[in-house]
Formats: C-alpha cells, sequence, structure tokens
C-alpha cells in the first residue's frame, strides 16, 4: 500500500501511471499538466532543458495533487488547497529543489507563493499578467462571417507556421527564437494550425490548437497583427480551430486569455467560452 505524502519522480511514465486517472478525471483544471507531461513523453525531457521532477500527492490511498517542473520554466501546480501547498513547499526545500517560479490557479499559486516564501525566506513576487482559463460551452461561430477562408497548414507549411508564431511569441513577450532551425525544440511543435485568409489568399489572422491528450484540446495561440485586428478574423479563425478540436474528439475545449485585455476575453464569450478560473504567477528572488 501507497504511504501518503508527495512522491517525487523524473519518470514521466512513472507519473502519468500514477495521477493520470486523477488528471483526466478533471481534464480542463489540468489542461498544463497533461500537456506538458505528454510532451516529455512523446519528445522526451532532453528537449525542454534540464532535467524534469514530477509530483504526486497521494492521501488515504487517493491522489489529490500533482506538480510539474521542468527548468527553466515555471513549477506547475494542480489546484492545491493551502495546507497542500504548505506540505508541498516543505518537500521541495527539504529535496534541496528552486523553483524560481509557479504558476496554477490563483489561490494555488498563492498559496505556495506564501509558504514557499515563509519556509525559504525568498521574495515571492506577483506577475502583472495573469491569465483566465476558458472551457467551451456551446459554440457559437460569428455572425456575420467576415470574407475570406480558413486554411490549415500542413507539413510543407513550416516557414509559414514558424513566421506566425514568432510574431506571436514576439507581441506577447517570450523570449524565445522560432524559425525553422529552432521549430522542432520551441513548445510550437506540436500544435496544429489554421490561417484565415483574405479573399485575395493573404494571411490575416492564425490559431493553433494543441493535440487531443486526456480527453481535452487547448487552443493556443490565437494572433493578428495590430492592423489587422477589427475585422473578426480572430473571431472567425478561433471559431475555426474550435470545431475542429470537437470534430476530433475533445470532450472538452480550453483555452487562456489576458486577464487584462477585455476584448479577446469578450471575443471568446460571445464564441462560447465560459470562464473556469484565474491563474497567476509568482517570481522567486533571493531575499538579500
Amino acid at each position: 500500500m501507497r504511504s501518503s505524502g508527495w512522491y517525487l519522480t523524473d519518470d514521466v511514465e512513472d507519473f502519468l501511471a500514477r495521477a493520470g486517472g486523477f488528471l483526466r478525471g478533471r481534464p480542463a483544471e489540468h489542461v498544463m499538466q497533461l500537456t506538458w507531461a505528454e510532451r516529455v513523453r512523446v519528445r522526451g525531457v532532453g528537449a525542454f532543458g534540464r532535467a524534469a521532477v514530477f509530483g504526486v500527492l497521494e492521501e488515504e490511498g487517493q491522489v489529490s495533487g500533482t506538480f510539474y517542473h521542468l527548468p527553466p520554466r515555471a513549477l506547475g501546480l494542480s489546484p492545491l488547497t493551502p495546507a497542500q501547498a504548505d506540505s508541498l513547499a516543505a518537500h521541495l526545500a527539504d529535496a534541496g529543489l528552486s523553483p524560481t517560479s509557479v504558476g496554477a490557479d490563483h489561490d494555488t499559486a498563492a498559496a505556495f507563493a506564501e509558504a514557499w516564501q515563509r519556509r525559504t525566506g525568498v521574495t515571492a513576487k506577483l506577475r502583472d499578467v495573469g491569465v483566465r482559463l476558458y472551457r467551451l460551452g456551446a459554440l457559437t461561430p460569428p455572425e456575420p462571417r467576415p470574407e475570406g477562408r480558413a486554411r490549415v497548414l500542413g507539413e510543407g507549411d513550416l516557414d509559414q507556421a514558424a513566421f506566425w508564431c514568432g510574431e506571436f511569441a514576439r507581441a506577447v513577450g517570450e523570449d524565445v527564437t522560432v524559425d525553422a532551425e529552432t521549430w522542432a525544440s520551441t513548445r510550437y511543435a506540436d500544435k496544429r494550425y489554421t490561417l484565415w485568409e483574405a479573399p485575395d489568399g493573404t494571411p490575416v489572422s492564425i490559431a493553433g490548437m494543441n493535440p487531443l491528450i486526456g480527453g481535452q484540446i487547448q487552443v493556443d495561440i490565437v494572433y493578428t497583427p495590430a492592423h489587422l485586428r477589427g475585422h473578426g478574423y480572430a473571431a472567425a479563425v478561433s471559431a475555426e480551430v474550435s470545431r475542429a478540436a470537437l470534430a476530433a474528439g475533445a470532450q472538452e475545449v480550453v483555452l487562456f486569455a489576458d486577464r487584462s485585455n477585455p476584448t479577446s476575453n469578450a471575443l471568446y464569450q460571445r464564441l462560447g467560452y465560459r470562464p473556469l478560473s484565474d491563474w497567476s504567477g509568482y517570481d522567486f528572488a533571493s531575499a538579500e
């Protein structure tokens, strides 16, 4: 019989064997856990930098929480109570692990940041940008639809995909190079992309979606250049990708939106997405 407490492993197959059922039971809430575990499983931990660490919390014989850490990325947590977050902070400190940041639903992230600061003496700073997790209800495509058509990018469209993802990365402030040479090592490589093209074939907006994992698909990314916004292109391409996700068998379709952007939040709600939870990130720095 397994003992209660946090169990740590660097083996993603071991992690999924222990926690897979728990994660798939609420796939929308565990979208990041499922996504990153699958990326490591398919592409190998070497694709994402230093060694990964996964964790499973077992209480009374049942899984009740998880985390993943892929340095230098943030520590990612499933929803935890303050007591569970405190126990994780204690366990990580005892194990000599030193995450530089944490990301999760707001209450969990705040609870862990407080516990980590109290136990280690680091300074926890809330990031200025927070996101909102949405789950699709009944898809409501935009009416009227803008002129043009959707086109799914294929294997022969790598340069096109890399260009658009690079533009998106710059727009959101990601410190990453996205081109044909670096493509395979980025988080963008495992998505399927759809362009919205104007009647003359000019691409004007893009949306991507992750593979089907644990019964859910995450819509990620959505991007329209600033000078082309306001014409309904993002709504049209987002609706096309959402429809494709449902057709692929997704029981739940989710996406994240910048909480500070009223335009994108209103757009997704018009399409049928409903708020599920707010997410926040904290950065840790030595008090010295």
